[in-house]
């Protein structure tokens, strides 16, 4: 543990956050939602893996398995990313967590967890009057197999074409052929790969050596298609009969396969928007025919023939998953359930309650907004760091009131004279007015910021 401010008050109801600090504004929205089932307040203990150097949030433990042999290795002010799958495994046995859930447990008769994504590794489910408030752990992860999501959906939704291979020589095999076949080339991805971490687009067989080395593993092959724009989907099923879709963004992504953040309302004409709704319905059905209840989302492509095609499930909350539910806060009927406690009915009562309303596909509220996550490719030292902002919602209330033109927040800098290793989070940003391309020039300018922070070491 490197952090924490948890103070138990004997009042209050509690639930656990799990995850990364992100979403930890997510707890907000699940803490509206319980509160009347409770008849008294309600507050989160979040429990999450970035290493910062301060926390302005109540009841925050930050822990990290990898910190101590970090720390060893280039000193006390480090900050990483820490797998999500080893993170879900040390808070699982952590004395000081487990005594916290006990010292809650004294108090109330049971304790949801809540998970940016549902992880078999997280074990705490296990203890008694102890339950995950959000998608099965093992069918999460069986989803979240790219190969697997082909294959179960390939009857089902337009998808780009594809292989599954076995192992790397058979990769090899297949490919050599295939660049005949798909001459604008391969995209090549292990069957659990996020943000590009384990991808590429590939055009001959030394770009699949350079970027896979000797390590044998499974993969899937999709045909490379050109094209413009790189749509997701949230949504929520809450049976096979039941699946809400929450909107359409855009999506940023940088060297083909790097996703850097959203935008939202989607530039998308509103044919392009019913189809994204109606194959993430679609899906929402498969899915919840094999019991997933919660948040999920989907990635597609537009192809230059207007065609939309299947990229991936992410059985999971995604990255803007907060974001959303800022703007639907304010452009959907007052009552009307939000995201987590859409999940919270899915999971627990396996439908969504009568106040429930989707957003139209083609939704134009008067504001829009974007992100920007700032991730190292390199290891860098901060030299400054930015203040943490905690205003994120009312920049949302402010733009759908019309009193700002544009403005953002950063959030979650890792701090001053600290070294950064690659493939963290070194800050992020969002942006939220009136217009478009204003908020891509703020998305810039806050871009900006968070690089005049760093130095690349040699």
């Amino acid at each position: 543990i490197c952090f924490s401010n948890f103070s138990l008050s004997s009042d209050n109801y509690y639930f656990l956050y799990i995850g990364e600090i992100k979403a930890h504004g997510l707890a907000d929205y699940l803490a509206k939602a319980l509160a009347p089932r409770c008849n008294r307040p309600v507050s989160c203990l979040s429990i999450v893996p970035d290493i910062l150097g301060e926390y302005n949030y109540e009841n925050i433990v930050a822990l990290s398995p990898l910190l101590a042999r970090n720390r060893k290795q280039h000193g006390r002010r480090i900050s990483f990313r820490t797998p999500m799958q080893d993170f879900a495994g040390a808070v699982s046995h952590h004395p000081a967590i487990l005594e916290s859930i006990e010292q809650i447990l004294a108090q109330q008769a049971e304790l949801f967890l809540f998970m940016f994504e549902s992880l078999p590794e997280m074990t705490l489910d296990r203890l008694a009057n102890v339950s995950l408030l959000g998608p099965d752990k093992t069918l999460a992860r069986k989803l979240n197999n790219k190969a697997f999501q082909f294959e179960l959906l390939q009857d089902r939704i337009p998808m780009v074409d594809f292989r599954v291979c076995a192992s790397l020589a058979e990769l090899m095999d297949v490919s050599a052929d295939l660049y005949q076949k798909w001459p604008d080339g391969i995209f090549v991805s292990r069957p659990y790969s996020a943000a590009g971490a384990a991808s590429a687009i590939t055009r001959c067989p030394q770009d699949i050596k350079e970027k896979f080395g000797e390590l044998d593993s499974a993969f899937l092959l999709t045909r490379y298609v050109p094209h413009e724009y790189d749509p997701t989907v949230l949504a929520v099923v809450a049976n096979p009969d039941d699946v809400y879709i929450a909107g359409v963004a855009d999506q940023c992504i940088e060297g083909g396969n790097r996703f850097v953040g959203s935008t939202w309302p989607s530039r998308l004409p509103r044919k392009n928007l019913e189809e994204l709704y109606q194959s993430t319905r679609e899906v929402g059905r498969v899915i919840g025919g094999l019991g997933y209840r919660g948040i999920f989302g989907c990635d597609y492509i537009i192809d230059r023939d207007d065609q939309v095609k299947f990229i991936e499930i992410n059985g999971r909350k995604q990255g803007t998953t907060l974001e959303f539910c800022h703007a639907l806060a304010q452009i959907l009927p007052a009552g009307s359930p939000s995201l987590p406690e859409l999940e919270y009915w899915a999971v627990t009562e396996n439908r969504f309650p009568d106040t429930t309303v989707e957003p139209a596909p083609d939704c134009r509220p008067g504001f829009c907004w974007g992100t920007y996550n700032y991730k190292t490719t390199s290891r860098v030292q901060t030299r400054h760091q930015l203040p943490q902002d905690r205003h994120e919602r009312e920049l949302f209330f402010q733009a759908a009131a019309g009193t700002i033109d544009q403005d953002c927040v950063l959030l979650e800098h890792v701090g001053k004279k600290r070294t950064v290793l690659p493939g963290t989070f070194l800050a992020r940003t969002v942006a939220v007015g009136r217009d478009p391309q204003a908020v891509s020039t703020t998305l810039v300018r806050a871009k900006e910021q968070i690089r005049a922070t760093i130095r690349v070491e040699e």
